[in-house]
């Protein structure tokens, strides 16, 4: 009897709760719920948060804001849109049943949602109850605004039946709140809803005519003196007159800004015949090699190439100028470098440059599109090299293993064999002046390129050595040209051989020792050649790769190009052709027989000592320049620039 009293009270507080839970709770909900998921409105009865909504049917789940994802509790119905007014509510079945129409249970709860196909409008109730029924039990009457009204619910199928809620005419908010439901402003909303004056009122609204000496103003909408509106009319005059003033401002600022390109455009034109324009012209008009590949750009073409020079498109700075990366109208990327201040009477030599380097034609250094003369200082345009220089892959933390030896080979090779054309085989002899690794760039196949032209000076065949003010970069300066002034060919082939120490040493021409203090790089190694094995100072992926032989070969061909007196030194063509025949000898080993033992000759060797001079000359033997055939470009530098809108001056 004991266990059945205890049954039966169980069975009756169980009953009790699923009733509370099926039943409509129109107490006002908790503070501060969230209404919104998205884009998508969450009114009540609907609600996220626990005491937010009207019962447990219309709990929702906002599982994603980003995209709008709001679902019903039980995950498989996805929620679009609440729809109070029509009683509607957007739903996507996640979980598609195969039927010709479905019904949303929840907890076993009463049907208070009814639908057709896997996306649908569903009709929903808050109550299986007639509004009679629901009226009787005013407590959990969900219409509590005072201006709603009840609508019974009852599909075709009789699937669906219950109540909802709907503010009256004239009225609209939610009926579900309290003071949910407002007044509509008739005449606000739907404009010529009267002919003359519109009056609104609670609920409703009504049409009137203006009083005697009153008229209808379209543009208030109420009623005025016709005095009130010849005041609007003094306004309107007013009004106009102020923006007559204002036009005329702006013309004259039009004016202003005209006069102020005119003056500009005249600046230019000083600034073009005082930088040679004029020579230059008839020099590339007359060779029809460099009218073909060298052009005179105007100073608006490179201010919307560079975005007018913006801090942005800076991707270089050296003693001799910035340099900048630019998009031109034809989709071409180029370097344009802007050099400092230069001497009026070195002007002529700066045009007779130009027009020798625009006839230079090696794949080894970088081609010269043309120049810019229309500003104070002129601009050179170059073509842009993408992977930036041999510099920045040799001593960034991120790419001390990109280059493998026999890329560092290869492009010593390519280096050697550009300052060699420049040094014998152009028209008129270019000593570069300013050799060193930011100054060997690398494209997209990682082929060098010799670049930076800006301290080098022409030469004419007869002569061997020019006098010139010292400039370079320290680290790389020859310093036998630092004492005499004296620049010739050797002075290239010193700052060659501090490029070559960087392949082998991996180190800055300037670079911090152990000890903290600063070291230059050529001492460094000259001093280290000395006191112990040449394996012992080079870099650990050198020492990997390479043969011993071959970093002897390297390290004394450097050791001859940093010799001080610059007849002791090779020549830029015997410095490519030993690079060459070593370059040579190591795909000989790659493919020989690992058994074979022969032995290599070396790459230089000093002449008899019968001989007046240390002359130097290189061994017999076939040369070629192959690429290295295991290059690993993990080295990219920036990406192309986006489209933008350039405004010239």
């Amino acid at each position: 009897m004991i266990h059945l009293v205890q049954v039966l009270t169980v069975n009756k507080v169980q009953q009790d709760a699923n009733e509370k839970c099926t039943r409509y709770n129109p107490i006002q909900q908790v503070a501060n719920c969230t209404r919104q998921c998205g884009d998508i409105e969450i009114p009540f009865p609907f609600g996220i948060e626990e005491g937010c909504y009207a019962r447990k049917a219309f709990h929702l789940n906002c599982t994603n804001a980003t995209t709008s994802t709001l679902q019903m509790e039980d995950d498989e119905h996805q929620v679009t849109h609440i729809n109070l007014d029509e009683g509607l509510i957007d739903i996507k079945y996640i979980a598609y049943y195969q039927q010709d129409f479905l019904r949303i249970y929840i907890d076993e709860e009463p049907d208070l949602y009814m639908g057709y196909g896997e996306t649908t409008s569903a009709q929903w109730a808050v109550a299986n109850l007639t509004c009679q029924e629901a009226q009787v039990d005013m407590p959990r009457y969900a219409c509590v605004s005072i201006n709603s009204e009840c609508l019974v619910v009852n599909s075709t199928q009789n699937l669906l039946y219950g109540y909802r809620c709907k503010c009256s005419t004239g009225f609209q908010g939610n009926p579900y709140v309290r003071e949910g439901c407002q007044d509509i402003d008739e005449c606000n909303k739907t404009i010529g809803i009267c002919e003359e004056v519109c009056n609104n009122i609670v609920g409703s609204y009504h049409c009137s005519k203006c009083p005697d000496k009153m008229e209808y103003d379209t543009t208030t909408r109420k009623c005025t003196s016709i005095k009130r509106q010849n005041i609007y009319l003094g306004i309107i005059i007013g009004l106009t007159g102020g923006f007559g003033v204002i036009l005329l401002i702006l013309s004259g600022l039009f004016m202003v800004h005209r006069w102020k390109r005119y003056i500009q455009r005249q600046l230019r034109r000083r600034y073009f015949r005082k930088n040679q324009g004029l020579l230059l012209e008839q020099l590339i008009s007359s060779d029809e090699n460099a009218s073909d590949k060298t052009r005179i750009f105007s100073v608006e073409e490179l201010e919307k190439a560079t975005n007018n020079f913006h801090q942005t498109r800076i991707v270089g700075r050296g003693g001799h100028g910035m340099v900048y990366k630019g998009i031109l109208s034809d989709q071409r990327v180029v370097a344009i470098k802007k050099s400092k201040v230069i001497e009026e009477g070195e002007i002529n030599q700066f045009i007779n440059e130009v027009a020798i380097l625009s006839q230079i034609n090696h794949r080894n250094i970088v081609q010269l599109f043309g120049c810019c003369l229309e500003t104070e200082v002129p601009l050179l345009v170059y073509d842009f090299i993408p992977n930036g220089s041999l510099f920045g892959i040799l001593h960034s933390d991120s790419s001390t293993s990109c280059l493998s030896w026999d890329d560092c080979i290869r492009i010593a090779v390519e280096a050697a064999g550009a300052l060699s054309y420049l040094h014998s085989a152009a028209s008129i002899s270019v000593f570069h002046r300013d050799v060193k690794s930011s100054n060997i760039l690398l494209d997209g196949n990682f082929t060098a390129k010799v670049a930076d032209f800006g301290a080098s000076r022409l030469v004419s065949i007869d002569q061997t050595h020019i006098v010139t003010n010292v400039q370079g970069t320290f680290g790389y300066l020859d310093p036998e040209y630092y004492y005499t002034g004296q620049l010739n060919e050797k002075s290239d082939a010193y700052s060659f051989g501090v490029v070559l120490i960087e392949l082998l040493l991996r180190k800055e021409p300037i670079f911090t020792s152990e000890s903290g203090s600063k070291q230059n790089l050529s001492n460094y190694f000259l001093s280290g050649l000395k006191a112990r094995p040449v394996t012992e100072i080079v870099a650990a992926q050198v020492l990997d790769e390479a043969t011993e032989e071959e970093i002897s070969s390297v390290a004394s061909l450097a050791e001859m190009c940093l010799r001080l007196r610059g007849e002791d030194r090779p020549t830029m063509k015997q410095v490519e052709m030993a690079l060459r025949v070593l370059q040579t000898e190591r795909l000989k080993l790659c493919h020989a027989d690992p058994g074979n033992g022969q032995e290599k000759e070396p790459l230089l060797t000093p002449a008899r000592e019968e001989d007046s001079s240390d002359q130097l000359v290189a061994s017999d033997c076939v040369t070629a320049n192959l690429a290295s055939k295991n290059m690993k470009q993990c080295y990219s530098f920036e990406q192309e620039f986006m489209s933008y809108d350039g405004v010239s001056r």
